[in-house]
């Protein structure tokens, strides 16, 4: 158990010491703009599942192996990507709205606000319970394999608990901490935006993971 902890905070102290000292950060900022989508996969492939592996933690009292980590890290990855994409695309399109008149944001300070709380609300009541919502019936999919049940993603759907889900994930999670959470995102200078982004995805790891085993 302590072994599980150590090699978990030594991941997490790497990874924030990769972020902390100027030469790396830069290196770090530098690649994700570069190329965005393979970072991307990369940053919630890793930080996600530690989120995840915290989230096990939590609830069994010890640490554990992930079942299908493999697949799992894939699929992070890949929504990382997706998630690259659709701040892009909420970001552009808050602030073409904005241009036509289409949302109030006042002048200065408040404009910024305003505008980072709009992308924040928008990407997270409309993109977000897709995407959590998609997470789950993979996540459960890849358990029920690595357990050596024969399923479907039909059968899946039809077993998840929907109703905790719209109540904890969506109900509670998104308006208490992802609405502002990314919020402070937009508000942030492009360098640390990405560093912040980067460590939400552990929170994002354990809130679904967390979710996911809640009984």
């Amino acid at each position: 158990m302590k072994k599980g902890t150590i090699l978990w905070i030594t991941v997490i102290a790497a990874i924030g010491a990769l972020l902390a000292v100027p030469f790396t950060r830069e290196i770090f900022t530098d690649t994700t703009n570069k190329h965005p989508y393979i970072m991307g996969f990369v940053k919630f492939a890793i930080l996600a599942t530690m989120g995840e592996f915290l989230a096990a933690r939590l609830v069994f009292k010890r640490w554990v192996m992930i079942k299908g980590l493999l697949p799992k890290m894939i699929i992070w990855g890949a929504l990382g990507v997706l998630i690259v994409l659709m701040f892009s695309l909420y970001t552009s399109g808050v602030n073409g709205a904005v241009e036509k008149g289409l949302l109030f944001t006042g002048q200065g300070y408040a404009a910024k606000f305003f505008t980072a709380l709009y992308i924040s609300t928008i990407m997270n009541l409309t993109f977000a319970p897709v995407f959590m919502a998609t997470h789950r019936i993979t996540d459960v999919y890849i358990d029920k394999i690595y357990s050596g049940e024969k399923s479907t993603f039909s059968n899946v759907i039809n077993e998840i608990n929907w109703s905790r889900f719209i109540k904890f994930v969506v109900g509670k999670t998104i308006p208490l901490f992802w609405i502002p959470a990314h919020t402070i995102t937009f508000l942030l200078p492009d360098e640390f935006k990405v560093i912040f982004a980067a460590s939400l995805s552990i929170f994002l790891g354990l809130i679904l993971s967390l979710s996911r085993h809640r009984k």
